[in-house]
């Protein structure tokens, strides 16, 4: 992650100024006083978003210094020291409810992209996210995702082009939708297409999608359907790779899902069911 980018300050600022607003109210006293603190994990998963709190510090005043004591995506125990801080105590209270808010809600996402993708562990079976996410916050979101052991999907409609029901509704079928995005985009981009029968994704394999998101099949079913779409698109011209992905899955049957030879599951659990990891900031005595 870039931490320097504009797209990052933009999102600093704006966290900021919806909290802090005209000003903190106590700031006048605490004029003049520095101040030390640190935080604490008070339950355990896997602690995320330490840059950005450092970055967001830095921002609301350069005389604040923030030592990251745990890295993104390493687990933490309850009690754990994750950073430190120290600097004007205006600027620690000013900072300290968005910038816990933002990392409790990253740690809760790591840590529960990290028990999903324990789960899958020595399968070969990767776990995705969704374009699901906090509208503001899909950048960072995705981030946890990554610290949780996942891959990103697309970050935006300018990824990749996945055609759904109503795109193909609505384009006039499968070939015609696949044809118009083919003719237009780059030529690197590769088109996915959601199925959700198999009907429509051995149709999908014909018409030439380089990927299939495979939307809330049963392990049973798709231990028999992802074979044939194999062999469809063995006998393709240039024998072109077919990537197989579950989707729409109970994130208790990932196991299962992982045994049928898809090559991906994505799952928004992550971020829709997710709880925040409870962590605290606490004042450092002096001396």
């Amino acid at each position: 992650m870039d931490w320097q980018a504009p797209a990052i300050s933009r999102a600093l600022d704006r966290w900021l100024d919806e909290d802090i607003g005209r000003g903190d109210l106590t700031a006048v006293a605490l004029q003049g006083q520095q101040a030390a603190a640190h935080w604490l994990a008070k339950q355990s998963g896997r602690f995320c978003g330490g840059p950005v709190v450092q970055k967001l510090f830095e921002r609301l005043d350069p005389a604040c210094k923030v030592q990251l004591l745990v890295a993104d995506g390493e687990p933490v125990q309850p009690g754990q020291r994750l950073l430190e801080l120290e600097g004007p105590a205006t600027a620690l209270v000013a900072g300290e409810r968005t910038a816990l808010n933002l990392a409790m809600r990253l740690s809760g996402i790591a840590t529960a992209t990290g028990e999903l993708v324990a789960q899958l562990d020595g399968t070969g079976v990767r776990l995705a996210d969704t374009r699901k996410t906090t509208p503001g916050l899909r950048l960072f979101e995705k981030y946890a995702v990554r610290c949780g052991g996942g891959i990103n999907h697309r970050m935006g409609l300018d990824d990749a082009a996945m055609l759904k029901e109503n795109h193909l509704a609505w384009a006039g079928g499968m070939t015609a939708a696949i044809d118009a995005v083919r003719h237009q985009a780059p030529w690197p981009c590769r088109v996915i297409v959601e199925a959700e029968t198999a009907e429509e994704a051995q149709a999908a394999v014909v018409a030439g999608a380089d990927a299939l998101l495979l939307d809330e099949f049963s392990p049973d079913a798709l231990t028999r359907l992802v074979p044939l779409l194999r062999t469809q698109a063995e006998a393709r011209p240039a024998r072109r790779s077919l990537v197989l992905e579950a989707s729409g899955v109970n994130p208790a049957d990932l196991k299962l899902y992982a045994a049928t030879g898809v090559d991906l599951i994505s799952t928004s659990a992550p971020m829709t069911r997710s709880s925040w990891l409870d962590l605290s900031m606490r004042f450092t005595p002096a001396g």
